[in-house]
């Protein structure tokens, strides 16, 4: 079985990519963020026709995130009791489904904007909303996994250069301590191995020529149960996928599973 996870950065705009993907890449289960759309836009017509069922959550901001199975597609909640507003607004950045054998919760997680921010701070009790919402599943007997953007970099070696990053978001103290109370609510992270270079880098900023110097980020990542992360066999950055005219500015996660 395969699951991946993609921040394609605007479905509609990526139709093309996103069909030309499935078609060439045949995950079982594709949780994808930053859709940019809402539910009615997004393609679903174009993804039943290579046998998807979608499971979306968009309004049409710079958010949005969806679940794609062709294993099928059950028990779908959008968000959690308890999930943080952005000044008032539920934003759609989470979306969770049985898919088969499998449970995932796909998300986008918030960007922080820099620190001291009101968004910051939002992004830390985001995180916290998280890591309670999925101590139930993590600790079941069904595999889960929590896959998406999580807009953060759990290590200095998963940016390009760290000393450009003092004072960011995405590698901050706190922020590292947020993905650190995933794994004490019973979930590993599943890393993947790298296509090229030597650093599985899944984000290149689109300006600068970032993806051709290879100045990337890891911060697409994945967090498993015990009973996901023991049936996999396989994890890599389709590093393939971000070359290329309208590609997104970030890569594919795919998992590989023996259930």
């Amino acid at each position: 079985m395969r699951v991946a996870t993609w921040n394609v950065n605007s479905v509609t705009a990526r139709v093309e990519r996103l069909v030309g993907w499935l078609g060439s890449a045949k995950p079982d289960v594709l949780c994808l963020q930053e859709l940019k759309s809402t539910d009615a836009q997004f393609p679903a017509e174009q993804v039943a026709a290579l046998g998807y069922e979608a499971a979306t959550w968009g309004t049409g901001r710079w958010n949005g995130v969806a679940i794609l199975s062709r294993v099928g597609l059950a028990d779908v909640e959008r968000g959690w009791p308890g999930l943080p507003e952005f000044e008032g607004v539920l934003e759609p950045r989470a979306i969770t489904a049985t898919c088969g054998p499998v449970r995932v919760t796909s998300v986008y997680v918030p960007n922080g904007r820099e620190v001291g921010h009101v968004h910051y701070d939002y992004k830390l009790s985001w995180l916290d909303s998280l890591a309670a919402a999925v101590a139930g599943p993590a600790a079941g007997e069904m595999p889960y996994a929590v896959l998406g953007d999580f807009n953060i970099a759990p290590t200095d070696a998963d940016v390009w250069d760290i000393s450009l990053f003092a004072g960011s978001t995405h590698v901050t103290p706190g922020e590292r301590a947020k993905l650190a109370d995933l794994e004490g609510h019973g979930l590993v992270e599943v890393l993947p191995r790298a296509l090229k270079y030597d650093k599985p880098f899944t984000y290149w900023d689109y300006r600068q020529l970032a993806f051709p110097k290879n100045n990337g980020m890891r911060i697409d990542l994945v967090f498993a149960n015990p009973a996901f992360a023991g049936a996999v066999s396989d994890a890599f950055v389709d590093r393939e996928e971000r070359k290329g005219k309208g590609a997104s500015d970030h890569a594919p996660v795919v998992v590989d599973l023996t259930v």
